[in-house]
């Protein structure tokens, strides 16, 4: 259950990076910035098919996803995914996995604020057009999930 102080998602910043941590035998961490806050309980992310995450999140579900984002943003989130879109419409590269909330850790202090997280940017235009198509129909599978 969630702490009663965070019982729901934040808001962030859209294309924050955040930190997806797998467990189990295996257990590893990549960056994501595909975290599309889709409900008050529910996260959507897109990963590369090819992703060594993907493979090992089919076969063990429980993840641990950390996002720090401007806005005071400092959470990790537990739950459990599914792929909901394999592949995704804009791309046969590319999946649509659901993250269900089971627990929300609230990383915040009063000793200090999330002023950013990581800076980043596109430097080729036509992934940044892919990206931007990617969150597109994310937004679309977040609006079919929760309606």
């Amino acid at each position: 259950m969630p702490r009663p102080d965070h019982p729901v998602l934040p808001d962030w910043t859209p294309g924050a990076v955040a930190i997806l941590s797998t467990v189990g035998e295996g257990a590893h961490a990549i960056p994501v910035s595909t975290g599309l806050r889709a409900s008050d309980r529910l996260v959507l992310l897109a990963l590369a098919g090819r992703r060594r995450s993907l493979a090992h999140l089919r076969a063990e579900p429980r993840v641990a996803l950390t996002i720090l984002s401007e806005g005071d943003v400092a959470v990790t989130v537990h739950g459990v995914c599914e792929v909901v879109a394999d592949p995704m419409e804009i791309s046969d590269r590319v999946c649509a996995v659901a993250l269900e909330v089971v627990r929300i850790q609230d990383h915040g202090q009063p000793r200090f604020e999330i002023e950013s997280g990581v800076g980043w940017r596109w430097t080729d235009p036509e992934a940044e057009e892919r990206d931007r198509q990617v969150r597109a129909e994310l937004a679309l599978i977040a609006s079919r999930l929760v309606g």
